[in-house]
C-alpha cells in the first residue's frame, strides 16, 4: 500500500519502530502504567495526529473505545482502509468540539505529537483537566522536560508551572531520531501527566497564570524585578516569605511558592 508523505508543514515525522510504538500504548494501557492508575485504566482514548497507524495499532489492541484526531486528508484516508474499524475524524484538536466526541465523559489523550503544536496541545489538555485524568505521548525531548521540570531545574518555565499545579508530570524515556521516517533533527521524549488531587488553587486562577507569566518574561532576573511592574502597585508590608521570595528567579520556586505569591499579589 502506498505510504503517506510527510508533510514538513504538519510537523510530522511518522514512528516506525514496533517496539517504541509499544512502550508508547503501554503508558496508559499496560506495563507502564503507575500503580495507582487503575481507575482510569479502561477511559476512552483520543488518540492525536495517529499518521499511519503506527501507535494506533498497539493502542487498538487494548481493546479500549479509541477515536484517532487527524489532520492530515492523506493519513485519514491511509488509516481508513488500514484499520476499516477504526473511529477516525478529520479535525484539528486545537479547535475541535471535544463535547461532541465524548459528551459528559473522562477519556485519556495519547499521541505522537507534532513538535511545532506539542505545546498549544498540552495548553489544550490543561484546559480541559476536569475530564482528561491522564494524558501521555512522545514530543521534542527538550519540551518533554521542561514540562516535567521541578523547582530549580533551568528547564523549567510557564508551562512547567501551570501544567504542575493540576498534573503530575512524569519523564518516562527517552527515543532516538532513526526511529521515525523522516527522522527529526532532534531528540523526542515519552511523558505522563496525571491528574492530581488538586481541586482549587486557593487564589483567582487569571491572576495565578499572569504572575507565572510575568516571573518568566525575564527568567534571567529575579522576581523582584521581572516583578516590578506588579510590585509597583502594592504598598502593603512585604512578609518575610515573600521577600526570601523576590530575591529569587523564577524557576526556583514551586507550584505553591507561585500560589502564595499570587495571593500576597492579589
Amino acid at each position: 500500500m502506498k505510504q503517506v508523505r510527510a508533510k514538513k508543514s504538519l510537523g510530522q515525522h511518522f514512528l516506525n519502530d514496533e517496539h517504541t510504538a509499544d512502550r508508547i500504548a503501554a503508558t496508559i494501557s499496560g506495563g507502564e502504567l503507575p500503580a495507582d492508575a487503575r481507575q482510569w485504566a479502561d477511559i476512552p482514548v483520543l488518540e492525536i495526529g495517529p499518521g499511519m497507524g503506527m501507535l494506533t495499532k498497539y493502542l487498538m489492541a487494548t481493546g479500549r473505545e479509541l477515536t484517532a484526531v487527524e489532520l492530515d486528508t492523506e493519513s485519514v484516508e491511509f488509516l481508513s482502509k488500514v484499520y476499516p474499524g477504526l473511529h477516525t475524524l478529520q479535525a484539528d484538536f486545537l479547535k475541535m468540539n471535544l463535547d461532541e466526541v465524548y459528551p459528559g465523559k473522562e477519556f485519556a489523550v495519547i499521541g505522537n505529537y507534532p513538535y511545532n503544536i506539542s505545546s498549544q496541545i498540552f495548553f489544550r489538555i490543561l484546559e480541559n483537566r476536569e475530564r482528561i485524568p491522564v494524558a501521555a505521548g512522545m514530543l521534542q525531548k527538550e519540551v518533554a522536560e521542561r514540562i516535567c521540570a521541578g523547582p530549580g531545574g533551568r528547564e523549567r518555565g510557564i508551562l512547567s508551572v501551570l501544567l504542575q499545579a493540576w498534573y503530575d508530570c512524569e519523564y518516562l524515556f527517552t527515543v532516538e531520531p532513526f526511529v521515525f521516517t523522516p527522522p527529526p533533527k532532534v531528540r523526542s521524549g515519552v511523558l505522563r501527566l496525571t491528574r492530581n488531587s488538586r481541586k482549587d488553587l486557593g487564589c483567582d486562577e487569571a491572576d495565578f497564570k499572569a504572575v507565572v507569566k510575568q516571573a518568566f518574561s525575564q527568567r534571567r532576573k529575579t522576581l523582584r524585578n521581572s516583578l516590578a511592574p506588579m510590585l509597583a502597585r502594592y504598598e502593603k508590608e512585604v512578609p518575610a516569605e515573600i521577600t526570601n521570595m523576590l530575591g529569587l528567579r523564577p524557576e526556583a520556586l514551586s507550584v505553591e511558592d507561585f500560589i502564595l505569591l499570587t495571593k500576597y499579589l492579589r
